[in-house]
């Protein structure tokens, strides 16, 4: 449970202060009125591969992210297989349906 303004400032109960999308301290001035606007959410956590070797699994070599964290720690991947599912669609266009316009 992360409780958050809704605008990427989170509340970590850990440390007892208000983090920024990055994770940096923030201070917030007293004045603000935030009770208002405090929400829960739920997070499930990903379990990514360090070094994106998917054959090392010891615990050292695997950490445990947020999904938007995974997201962002596996963006080359993604954008690499994304690159090859439009080129294979693109040739089987190609292929049974003529060059494209």
């Amino acid at each position: 449970m992360v409780y958050h303004l809704g605008d990427d400032r989170w509340w970590d109960a850990d440390a007892g202060r208000w983090r920024d999308n990055w994770g940096r301290r923030i201070r917030i001035a007293v004045e603000a009125d935030i009770l208002g606007r405090i929400r829960r959410t739920w997070v499930v956590l990903a379990a990514a591969h360090r070094d994106r070797d998917t054959l090392k699994n010891a615990d050292a070599d695997l950490a445990a992210f947020c999904q938007r964290c995974y997201m962002i720690h596996d963006r080359p991947e993604h954008q690499r297989r994304r690159r090859c599912t439009l080129c294979q669609r693109k040739a089987m266009g190609d292929l049974f349906g003529g060059p494209y316009a």
